[in-house]
């Protein structure tokens, strides 16, 4: 039975270690697909916005510290990103010039920035705009009279990102004689609803209630997959863990059942010599306890090692999170001794509660 006990405590620990890693790796994955929502300008005109790819109205640059520190916004709203775009000329060439500030995150999370984070006084360049312009990682380019240096040259992405320059939101107010002033704010949505759930007047209503000076897109496609994929997740751990409880429990009964069976003769000696029933019982059940403690404390150590063993590979994003839980101990200690004593007692009970005489008779 020990060995029983250990391996559904090492196999519960490591599910529940691995599951949560399951999940901290499909939100990063899933934050990382992108921003979904678009906060604009409220006078923002949507046909020139989707002709251009960007408001040619702005909003005061504050305005995503005002978003912020409203009641409720990071229920709905998270990885607020001010941005001010326009399309410039550069080295003779058109590109789109999107400056970007810093991220502001709900309050508890690391601030861990969507995309990449710029310096002021550099500049990232797409893979198009940087092959036409002939410049490399050490380059510069000039911006309106002021000299970038080239940090970054972005891998090729199939879309208009080829021909984009990333530079810090404060050189790109410069730049384009803008101080003070953002066209958007990029954002993700928290609700995780899928189309057919209709998140969209829910984050309207909110940012109206926020930010009535504004108005919001939703990049529904990609907010779609995004809860898709958020929401798959959270189905298979919520099946995980008490799937993963029930093999181990029918595992240790069946265990149990067939430990006590094979010790029938010898509860019937026992029986025979005038030991009473219920010391037997205490002697099962005591043994149990011992053994369910055991194994709860080997069971913790292993699943704990396989689960540090193996997370990061699993789960290379989100390798570094991947820690042993000391809260886990204490039910381990506690409820495998528990189930331990409960899964032999029905056993017991049966076994000495058959004569002995009867027992030693079938085993003779």
């Amino acid at each position: 039975m020990l060995v029983a006990l250990t391996g559904a405590v090492t196999l519960l620990t490591a599910v529940h270690l691995l599951t949560a890693a399951a999940e901290r790796e499909t939100r990063r994955v899933v934050r990382d697909m992108g921003f979904n929502l678009r906060i604009l300008p409220k006078d923002t005109d949507p046909e020139r916005f989707f002709l251009e790819g960007y408001s040619e109205n702005t909003l005061p640059a504050d305005t995503v510290t005002r978003l912020a520190a409203g009641a409720g916004t990071f229920i709905t709203f998270n990885h607020l990103t001010p941005v001010l775009e326009r399309r410039i000329r550069l080295g003779g060439h058109e590109c789109l010039l999107t400056g970007l500030g810093d991220t502001v995150v709900g309050p508890g999370e690391k601030k861990q920035p969507m995309g990449f984070r710029i310096a002021p006084g550099t500049a990232q360049l797409g893979s198009i705009l940087a092959e036409r312009l002939e410049v490399k990682v050490g380059g510069t380019v000039e911006v309106a009279g002021r000299t970038l240096r080239v940090e970054r040259v972005l891998l090729e992405a199939g879309t208009d990102e080829d021909v984009r320059l990333y530079t810090a939101l404060s050189d790109a107010q410069i730049a384009l004689g803008l101080p003070g002033r953002i066209s958007e704010i990029k954002a993700i949505d928290c609700l995780c609803l899928t189309a057919d759930q209709d998140p969209l007047p829910k984050i309207r209503e909110a940012l109206l209630r926020l930010l009535p000076e504004a108005r919001v897109i939703q990049m529904r496609a990609l907010a779609d997959a995004r809860a898709k994929q958020r929401q798959a997740s959270e189905r298979v751990s919520a099946f995980a863990v008490p799937m993963t409880l029930l093999v181990a429990a029918v595992w240790i009964l069946v265990l149990a059942v067939l430990n006590v069976r094979q010790r029938r003769v010898e509860i019937g000696l026992w029986r025979a010599l005038g030991t009473g029933s219920s010391r037997i019982a205490a002697l099962f059940l005591g043994k149990a306890v011992l053994l369910g403690g055991l194994g709860g404390a080997l069971g913790w150590t292993i699943g704990t090692l396989v689960a540090l063993r193996w997370g990061p590979v699993l789960f290379p994003v989100t390798a570094a999170s991947l820690k042993m839980d000391p809260t886990l101990i204490g039910p381990a200690l506690t409820w495998t001794p528990l189930f331990a004593a409960a899964s032999s007692f029905l056993p017991a009970m049966m076994a000495v509660s058959q004569d002995p005489a009867e027992t030693l008779r079938a085993d003779g």
